[in-house]
C-alpha cells in the first residue's frame, strides 16, 4: 500500500480485517455448511432430488412468480417513488411511512392478512372471484405476497438518486424544446437506471427465498402453487435433511448467479452511462 492510499485510508488493516471475520461468521460461514452438506450425498440421491416433477415444478413457480413481481415492483416503484420525491400533498409522509411496513411486519402476519384480503370470501377476492379470477390458493396469489415484501426495496434504492437529480435539469430539457416523455427517457432514466437495476434484483431475489408471506395465501397445493422453500419446509418436516440441504444448496446457488449476472449488467449499464455522460 502506497504512503498516499495510508493517509487518505487510516487504519484500512484493521477495519477491513475485521469486516472479513464478521462476514465470514455471519454470511459465509452459515452458507457454507449448505454446501458442505451436500459432499455426503451421492449423485443418485442429488439426481433423485432435483429432478423429481415436485421440485422441478417448485422451482419454475418459484422462478416465475418473483420475476413477475419483481417486474411489477420495477415500475410501480419508479412511479411510488416518482410521487414522493417530486410532490408534495396532503399524507405524503404516512404514505412514504408505509412503503417500509413491510420491512417491520412479520412476513407471516403479511400473509394471514393478505389471505383473508383476496380469499374468496374476502373483501377484495369476492368480487375478484365473481369476475373469475381467483387469486388466494392460485399463482396470482404468490405474486401478491411477493409484490407486498418486494415494493420496498424498489422504491428505497431508487428514492435516493431520484432526490439528487436536480429538477433544472428537467426544466433545461423542456426549455430545449424535450416533450415530457423525452425528458424522462433522456435525462431521468439515465440516472435512475442503475439503481433500478439494483432494486429490481434486490425484489427478486428476495421472491426467491419468500416463506413466511407465501404459505398462507399459496395454499401449499404440490405442483400447483408449492414455491421451493415450501418443498425444502416440507422435507425437513419430514426429517429428510439430505433432500433439504440438496434443494437449499440449489436455491443458494441460483440466487447467487441470479445476483451475480444482474450486478455484472448494472456495472455494464453503469460504464455505458459513464461514457455517454
Amino acid at each position: 500500500m502506497s504512503p498516499k492510499c495510508a493517509s487518505i485510508m487510516p487504519g484500512f488493516g484493521l477495519s477491513f480485517g475485521v469486516s472479513v471475520a464478521y462476514l465470514s461468521l455471519i454470511v459465509l460461514l452459515p452458507l457454507s455448511t449448505i454446501l458442505l452438506g451436500t459432499s455426503d450425498i451421492s449423485w443418485s440421491e442429488f439426481l433423485a432430488v432435483v429432478s423429481s416433477n415436485r421440485t422441478l415444478s417448485a422451482l419454475k413457480l418459484s422462478l416465475l412468480t418473483s420475476f413477475i413481481a419483481a417486474l411489477v415492483n420495477t415500475i410501480a416503484g419508479v412511479i411510488v417513488a416518482w410521487v414522493l420525491v417530486r410532490y408534495d400533498f396532503p399524507g405524503r409522509r404516512i404514505l412514504d411511512a408505509l412503503i417500509d411496513l413491510p420491512f417491520a411486519l412479520p412476513t407471516a402476519v403479511a400473509g394471514i392478512a393478505l389471505t383473508t384480503l383476496y380469499a374468496p370470501k374476502g373483501i377484495i377476492g369476492k368480487p375478484l372471484a365473481a369476475l373469475g379470477i381467483e387469486v388466494a390458493f392460485a399463482p396470482l396469489g404468490i405474486i401478491v405476497a411477493l409484490t407486498f415484501v418486494g415494493l420496498p426495496f424498489v422504491v428505497r434504492t431508487v428514492q435516493p438518486v431520484m432526490e439528487e437529480l436536480q429538477l433544472e435539469v428537467e426544466e433545461a430539457a423542456a426549455t430545449l424544446g424535450a416533450d415530457r416523455l423525452t425528458t424522462i427517457r433522456a435525462v431521468v432514466m439515465p440516472v435512475v437506471l442503475p439503481a433500478l437495476v439494483t432494486g429490481f434484483s434486490l425484489s427478486l431475489a428476495r421472491g426467491m427465498g419468500e416463506y413466511g408471506s407465501v404459505v398462507f395465501i399459496s395454499g401449499n397445493l404440490p405442483l400447483k402453487t408449492e414455491v421451493l422453500p415450501l418443498v425444502i419446509m416440507g422435507r425437513l418436516e419430514r426429517f429428510d435433511y439430505h433432500g433439504a440441504i440438496v434443494l437449499a444448496g440449489i436455491m443458494l446457488s441460483l440466487s447467487f448467479l441470479l445476483l451475480l449476472a444482474i450486478n455484472l449488467l448494472q456495472s455494464k449499464v453503469g460504464a455505458m452511462r459513464s461514457q455517454t455522460s
